[in-house]
Formats: structure tokens, sequence, C-alpha cells
């Protein structure tokens, strides 16, 4: 049977990501065991692991970037493709790379993405972005000359300057210094109040003490602990 991290109860915040029995093979490597896995509307939900947990197999199925070799994951109630115009139009990847054009500066690239998703007062919303990620004085650097905390500045602003009803990310706090992490936790915070759903993959307690209303603890592909995060993590912290 499945793994599950939550039963829906009478009253309950609609989940916006569902994944029923999902599981991903590679050749002979079970990367992910099958499991349940549920994000409602103005919650995140963080899979918390060591590197090879799972974690980053679990966020590309959850995305559209990755396809279960067995079960189904729905956004919105339909099967997720990241070719779908609906689910490309709402979900939000913030990964480790973003696909830059080499001749097209940092404010070029966010321009381009709100562009395609046809934001109305979008410079005014890129301005903004670029404030809040501390990217302001670099908006015309190109991409290959900013620093590793910066590039992953930009990753986030790249997801903030599109619409988006999920947000996800892979590790958004690597390669930030500690304030930028605490800015990071107060940007997600306000995302839920927002109403964007959040799925976060992490493997710092700080964050998803921060952040998380739900922690899904992943090992080997294998959910070992779900449930509040300060239960999760005293649980963890009990088998180490």
């Amino acid at each position: 049977m499945p793994s599950k991290t939550s039963e829906a109860g009478e009253g309950a915040v609609p989940a916006l990501l569902q994944l029923h029995g999902v599981s991903r093979t590679y050749g002979d490597r079970q990367a992910l065991h099958p499991l349940d896995l549920e994000v409602p509307v103005g919650t995140c939900t963080a899979l918390f692991g060591h590197n090879g947990s799972g974690k980053s197999t679990l966020l590309r199925i959850a995305s559209g970037r990755d396809k279960p070799t067995t079960g189904t994951a729905l956004f919105d109630g339909r099967r997720i493709d990241e070719d779908d115009p609906e689910v490309r139009a709402r979900v939000a990847v913030v990964g480790d790379t973003v696909a830059c054009y080499p001749d097209l500066s940092v404010h070029d690239h966010l321009q381009l993405i709100t562009v395609a998703h046809d934001v109305a007062d979008a410079d005014e919303l890129i301005a903004q972005v670029l404030a809040d990620r501390r990217l302001k004085d670099h908006a015309h650097h190109l991409p290959a000359a900013l620093s590793s905390g910066q590039m992953q500045a930009f990753l986030l602003a790249a997801a903030l300057v599109r619409p988006r009803d999920l947000l996800v990310l892979d590790e958004p706090e690597q390669r930030l210094d500690p304030d930028s992490r605490r800015r990071l936790s107060e940007l997600l915070a306000v995302e839920k109040e927002d109403g964007v759903a959040v799925l976060l993959a992490t493997h710092q307690a700080d964050l998803v003490r921060a952040v998380a209303d739900r922690v899904v603890a992943l090992e080997d592909g294998k959910i070992v602990a779900c449930g509040a995060p300060s239960t999760v993590l005293q649980q963890l912290d009990c088998h180490r």
C-alpha cells in the first residue's frame, strides 16, 4: 500500500495537488516507492530528507517535468503534464537551473516571462521583485555574471513575476546567506496568505519550522514520517 501524508476530513481545505500511489523507477533503481501526497491551497508541505532521498524526483512529478511509473498525479483535478497549458499557466517551479539566453540581461529574462504569461503592470512588478530579491543593481547584468547567491535570487524572481497557484521549490535556501534565508521564509509566508499551494524540498530544519504546515520526511524513496513540523523533526532527531 502507498504511504500516505494526510487524510481528508470534513471541512478540510481542498487539495490543489494530489498524488495517488505515485512511484518512479529508473531502470532497476527504485527512486520513489508508491506514496500519496496532498497539498491544499494556502499551505506549505515540506519534503525533508538528505540528498538522494527522493525529494527532487517527487518535485519533478508534482510539476509535470517527469511522469510517475505508477499512480496518478493531479493538479486541480486534471492529470499533471508540463505541456498542458493549464499547468504551464498556474504552476511555477524554482529549481537549481533556469534556461537562460546568454545575451539577455536579468531584467530582459524577467520581462520575457511576463510577456509569455500576459502579466499586467509588468514593469512595476519586475521592479518590485528585483528590489525585494536584492537584484536591482544587477538588473542589466547577464545571468552568467551573477554569484551563486544572486543566481538563486534570480531563480526565485523568475517565479515571482508570473501567475501561480502552485509553487514548487527545490532547496531554495541553498547558497543564500542567513538574512536572505529569513527573507525567503517571509516570502513563502506571504505566498500562503495569498492562497498559493507551496511544495518545498529542503534539508534545513529552520526553514521547515518557519514555513511548513506539514512535513513529509523521505529516506531511500520512502516516507518515513509525516505530520506537523515539530512532531516530525523531533521524531527524526530521536532516530539519529
